[in-house]
């Protein structure tokens, strides 16, 4: 498929550590970018490709955050490249349609193309309403997955309300046909949450996670991250003093160093083939920092996906420890698995033979060693019974 016709390439000037060959130090000397003389670089030789979109029509109150892409590259492109061998372009920023729909169209066929190709598409936005069309790439890949987003609300709106920033999530619920297995918000701000959307994320068996709960042990996200397909990131979702660049912006979130290990969490995860970054507005921002913040961030997605142990899917049985845990009243026991490589845990969800094709990727559930000591003290872990209720 040509994508090359979706962008506009890109003005190397605009980026100072780019195009000079002698020196192999800075992201921008290693990166392949599209320009007007050397065209769209060859995805197919790449693991892992950079996309603006600089449309920020359906953004709710955070007009300008479509200038963003530009304003990112211009600090990533000054960060040191890491101790592995990157294979990474840039492909511009897709052209912005006539109608949002227009735009849509473009970012879910660029987004289905690249996974195809096995290639991780990094999304610059833009507003957040920009999640509903990589969600969409996933059709075409006949994939049902799970979704996380960062970010201080869930984002639901109202049913009779067209996509938004706020109401993306809404849409791909009631999107027919419907591929989402299961989304997982992770640091909610209970003040902006109304009930009726608790019970909703509750009876949709999504998980839930608030702000101060997820900061008391930040490690806990890595299983929750580790069991996503797509993550995107509200740049709302951080706190105003590291984040100003955010019209929505609000005096409490999470800091800088917590945005970037949860990040470095999905670059970490085999599982994961498509992360976005939205709503970051340099009209707001302070001496760019939260362009620089959101670069450093992806410098650690970028770091996490180089250093991934692809211990999963499970290639061979001989490289993981097998436990089963007996739960009083309860028919069959629980089976976890822990990797020899990694330490990293998973649960498995029984199914029957003919079920385990259609939910090959969801029925072994990334968990944590404190599920298996909730499992050993004869109680089932919570992760492992929203996902069971799923499935049956």
């Amino acid at each position: 498929m040509d994508i090359s016709h979706f962008f506009e390439p890109l003005d190397p000037n605009e980026f100072p550590y780019n195009g000079d060959p002698t020196e192999q130090i800075r992201l921008g000397n290693i990166i392949s970018i599209h320009t007007d003389d050397g065209g769209l670089p060859d995805y197919t030789e790449c693991n892992l490709a950079l996309i603006g979109v600089t449309d920020d029509r359906r953004s709710v109150g955070n007009e300008g955050c479509g200038l963003a892409p530009n304003a990112i590259r211009k600090y990533l492109f000054h960060l040191t490249v890491g101790p592995y061998p990157i294979k990474m372009i840039d492909l511009g920023n897709i052209k912005t349609g006539f109608s949002v729909s227009d735009t849509y169209f473009a970012l879910t066929s660029v987004v289905a193309e690249l996974i195809e190709n096995n290639v991780l598409p990094i999304i610059l936005g833009g507003g957040q309403d920009l999640t509903f069309a990589n969600y969409q790439a996933y059709h075409s890949l006949g994939q049902i997955i799970n979704i996380v987003g960062i970010d201080p609300m869930f984002d639901l709106g109202k049913s009779e309300e067209e996509i938004g920033s706020q109401s993306y999530l809404s849409s791909i619920i009631l999107h027919q046909p419907n591929y989402l297995f299961n989304f997982a918000n992770i640091g909610y701000q209970t003040y902006f949450i109304d009930q009726d959307a608790l019970k909703l994320m509750k009876n949709l068996f999504f998980d839930t996670y608030r702000l101060g709960i997820v900061r008391e042990t930040i490690e806990d996200v890595e299983p929750i991250v580790r069991n996503a397909d797509m993550l995107t990131f509200d740049i709302s979702a951080i706190r105003h003093s590291d984040a100003p660049g955010n019209a929505n912006a609000t005096p409490n979130g999470f800091y800088g160093e917590e945005a970037c290990q949860i990040v470095r969490y999905a670059g970490l995860s085999d599982k994961l083939t498509s992360i976005g970054f939205y709503e970051v507005n340099p009209k707001y921002d302070k001496n760019g920092q939260t362009a620089h913040l959101v670069a450093q961030m992806i410098w650690y997605f970028i770091d996490g996906y180089y250093n991934r142990a692809h211990d999963f899917p499970f290639k061979n049985e001989e490289d993981y420890l097998k436990y089963r845990v007996s739960i009083s009243d309860h028919k069959e026991d629980i089976v976890f698995y822990k990797s020899k490589k990694t330490d990293r845990w998973w649960m498995e969800i029984p199914l029957p033979a003919e079920q385990r094709i259609r939910y090959e990727r969801h029925y072994l559930v990334p968990c944590s060693y404190k599920d298996y000591q909730i499992a050993c003290e004869n109680d089932i872990p919570d992760r492992w019974w929203m996902v069971y209720q799923k499935l049956m």
